[in-house]
């Protein structure tokens, strides 16, 4: 058992850097082969689109939703910060709370979800409660990340052997007990829906920015950019299109039987024999990305509240108990709220993600344009330094990138933008998120 992990929010020192990019393909592969990328990608036939461009959107989806994605991961070992502190140096050391509030918010939204979801596969295991395994699985989750890094690191490498051992077995099953071939003929292609299924997909993918330099910042720090971003970016946008895809056929041919039985008919593809195995790998499956939303969320929370206290170390106890309060609150969401009030909750997690790509993009911009992947570290902690408290021009940037969305934006039953019908309720206010933040940063620099 690796020791357990005493680095938190402070900067990693050169000393302690280690390990190689190619760590962080099997981490983001393993992070996005599990049942709720399948999930995702049954989304994409559920607007209306046919399977095959359906396969067509999520590859390309998550093709341009990785880019960003992985340019953040290869922020990590230039700075050796987690990827929220990062954010100080555009929008000031207390203005920076504001995008963090909401990752806050999604870290727990998308944990609570995991929790349901791998709860599942452990009661069906144990047979215990499905409120008791959710505790359990929730439990486990928390112990990996405080351990931390390394384990989280060896976990993924362990989880990517089994989902590639899992997911060509189901994926063999799916294409040779089912007419796969007349599914995707007479594709007809659709543009408003297509553009909703590539949101969907790119989507995935553009949340994973809060997290990803959370887990390369241990890197030592002559990693070059090029290797850190495509190790990433391979692992992720192939995880997660394989997953997704699956998916996606798997709704086509399955309709009804696979719809809110997500679980039961991955396990039943296998037949009754390999029921264990296969709810083991569901369970496994999940755990890496719920490990990684207990891990950012700790220290997304700790980053948002030692802003005014100027701290930037915690303690051992101290890192432990912020592990652990993200945790509990996960897991109590997830008992509370595995009926209406989860999914209702997964919609709005959605609708924040309008408020996740304008920090992306300036993020981004500020990084690799306006300071050339270099800041001053120790001045992220200092809000007398120079990047101060408050950073009104990127926060007003950030406002604009969040209004010129609201138009069209499309989140059935949360919001629907008064130009999204227009499109046939296309969803394209992600790419207004990304593109006018980022050029407006530029230009009034």
């Amino acid at each position: 058992m690796p020791e357990i992990e005493t680095r938190s929010i402070d900067p990693i020192p050169a000393l302690e850097r280690h390990g190689h990019p190619r760590s962080l393909f099997a981490l983001w592969f393993a992070a996005n082969m599990q049942i709720t990328s399948a999930i995702t990608g049954a989304l994409t036939v559920l607007v209306g689109l046919h399977p095959a461009w359906a396969v067509v959107a999520i590859v390309l989806g998550n093709a341009l939703g990785g880019v960003p994605m992985a340019l953040h991961a290869a922020q990590g070992p230039k700075l050796g910060v987690p990827q929220m502190i990062q954010s100080r140096a555009q929008f000031g050391v207390y203005g920076a709370v504001l995008p963090l509030v909401l990752v806050v918010m999604m870290y727990l939204g998308f944990f609570a979800s995991g929790n349901v979801l791998g709860g599942q596969a452990v009661a069906g295991l144990t047979h215990l409660p499905i409120d008791a395994a959710i505790v359990l699985y929730a439990a486990l989750t928390a112990v990996v990340a405080i351990v931390g890094y390394r384990l989280i690191h060896r976990f993924g490498w362990l989880a990517s052997g089994l989902s590639v051992v899992v997911f060509v077995y189901l994926s063999v099953r799916l294409v040779t007990g089912h007419d796969v071939g007349s599914l995707l003929s007479g594709a007809h292609f659709e543009l408003p829906p297509f553009l909703l299924a590539l949101s969907l997909t790119a989507s995935w993918q553009l949340t994973f920015g809060p997290y990803v330099a959370d887990t390369s910042r241990y890197l030592p720090e002559n990693t070059s950019v090029r290797a850190t971003f495509w190790w990433t970016y391979g692992g992720t946008v192939l995880g997660a299109a394989w997953a997704m895809s699956f998916g996606a056929l798997a709704f086509a041919l399955a309709g009804k039987a696979f719809k809110g039985h997500e679980v039961a008919y991955v396990v039943g593809l296998g037949g009754p024999a390999l029921a264990v195995p296969l709810l083991i790998s569901v369970a496994l499956g999940k755990f890496t990305v719920n490990v990684l939303n207990v891990y950012g969320g700790y220290m997304s929370v700790a980053t948002t509240l030692t802003a005014f206290s100027g701290r930037a170390v915690l303690s051992q106890r101290g890192r432990i108990g912020y592990v652990l309060a993200v945790a509990v609150v996960g897991a109590t969401l997830a008992v509370l709220g595995r009926g209406d009030f989860l999914r209702n909750f997964i919609l709005f997690l959605e609708f924040l993600l309008y408020f996740l790509t304008p920090w992306s993009a300036i993020n981004l911009m500020d990084f690799y344009v306006v300071h050339r992947e270099h800041y001053d570290v120790p001045a992220l902690y200092d809000a007398a330094g120079p990047y101060g408290r408050w950073n009104v021009r990127a926060l007003v940037i950030y406002a604009v990138g969040v209004l010129v969305q609201i138009p069209f934006a499309n989140v059935p039953g949360v919001f629907t933008g008064w130009l999204a019908p227009w499109m046939g309720g296309a969803d394209i206010a992600w790419l207004l998120g990304l593109l006018v933040p980022a050029v407006l940063y530029r230009v009034t620099k």
